[in-house]
């Protein structure tokens, strides 16, 4: 009886110790959507697609979205879609409307061309920045609407790496005279030009890729966590040479077989590079065309295939292992081996079946990428939902990407 009166007086004077600490929880993500689901849904898309000339793109993007979104489960529960198709379908009407009349300045005004190019990369972050907003915007985890909190300017500023190589390509490049014949100096200094713009932009394309991840990794905001990508541009750098390094490591093997199969034939009698070269033997050359070929066949779907997932999977993991919020940090294990398997067997029933398997494929590669990423949570998720706003506010400092619903799949 006096512990009971004890412990009562404790709680009234406020001297009960304080709850332990939520401890650290995983919430894994699943991917539950089924090829044959998405099938039924991407016929129909494709043929209203055609059928309307891609007007009905967007909402076949919707349809898309909301079925992946959905059908992909965070710590058990499922994301939400809530985009408006006709709001998207502004979006779209905007984007091509922009892109028809870049076209048509190009055609019959060459002479303004390069300022409707300036005007168009000038309005891309703009795009960009509202696509974003719309994209998270309408995607809502247990009720709460992610959101987008990026801004214009610092959009510009991401985008600069692509647009210093740009201006100066616009800058320095001669203008032709109409009527004149161009100078063999001109012509090699435009040459120069055109090689300088193009070296500066691959040696810039690394810090671009990381200005602009940082950027978008870094505006990303559920009820009071706001992430950021703590990576710098260095290691971009780093990836960006592994992959330079895997591509020639591919060509290379690709010429070695492609060397072994000539001499292998020539071993045997079968061919020789006289007879390659004049034109004799007819048989013998056309065997070394189709041995040939179907070593550039397999080049053709291999080097993307390789170099593809280890772009994809390196990609991933350098991104989402490195983007984190004071309460929530992303892990990401995507391996180079199932992520290739998947991509061969896909391509190979995508060939097989005439592109038919399209959404099936589609479908494996989701699963893939996204149940090799997790989620570590450091306190109450519940408490974060009931104390975030409701998610109709807090969503109208950005009325032209709302209202025009742009959605560019970036």
């Amino acid at each position: 009886m006096r512990e009971s009166e004890d412990f009562a007086e404790t709680v009234m004077m406020g001297a009960l110790p304080p709850a332990p600490p939520h401890r650290p929880q995983t919430l894994d993500i699943r991917f539950t959507g089924s090829g044959s689901e998405y099938f039924r849904i991407w016929i129909v898309n494709l043929l209203l697609t055609l059928v309307t000339l891609t007007l009905y793109l967007p909402f076949a993007r919707a349809r898309r979205m909301a079925y992946f979104q959905n059908n992909t489960l965070v710590g058990g529960d499922p994301l939400g879609f809530h985009a408006d198709p006709w709001k998207m379908f502004r979006g779209y009407l905007l984007v091509l409307v922009l892109g028809v009349g870049y076209w048509a300045v190009s055609n019959f005004m060459p002479a303004f061309s390069w300022a409707a190019l300036v005007v168009f990369m000038g309005l891309w972050p703009l795009l960009w920045r509202s696509s974003l907003q719309f994209r998270l915007r309408n995607t809502s985890w247990r009720g709460v609407r992610l959101n987008f909190v990026g801004d214009t300017k610092s959009a510009y500023l991401a985008m600069l790496p692509m647009f210093l190589p740009a201006l100066a390509f616009v800058g320095l490049l001669p203008e032709p005279v109409e009527g004149e014949e161009i100078a063999e100096e001109t012509a090699r200094y435009a040459a120069a030009v055109v090689g300088a713009v193009v070296l500066a932009f691959v040696l810039l394309l690394p810090w671009l890729w990381a200005r602009i991840k940082r950027y978008q990794h870094g505006g990303y905001a559920f009820a009071q966590e706001r992430t950021e990508l703590t990576v710098g541009a260095g290691r971009f750098y780093g990836l960006f040479f592994k992959i330079l390094g895997v591509s020639l490591a591919v060509m290379l093997v690709v010429g070695s077989v492609m060397g072994a199969a000539f001499g292998v034939l020539m071993l045997m009698g079968m061919t020789n590079w006289a007879e390659l070269s004049s034109g004799g033997g007819a048989l013998a050359g056309l065997l070394a065309a189709v041995v040939f070929g179907v070593i550039v066949l397999m080049a053709y779907v291999l080097m993307p295939l390789i170099v593809g997932s280890y772009t994809t999977s390196r990609l991933q993991n350098l991104l989402w292992a490195n983007t984190r919020s004071p309460k929530i940090e992303f892990q990401s294990d995507l391996r180079l081996g199932p992520l290739f398997r998947v991509g061969l067997v896909n391509w190979l029933l995508i060939a097989l079946t005439l592109g038919l398997y399209w959404p099936f494929a589609k479908v494996r590669l989701a699963r893939v990428k996204l149940e090799a990423m997790s989620l570590v949570v450091q306190g109450d998720v519940d408490e974060w939902v009931a104390e975030a706003q409701p998610a109709g506010r807090g969503v109208l400092g950005d009325a032209a990407g709302d209202f025009f619903g742009i959605d560019m799949g970036l």
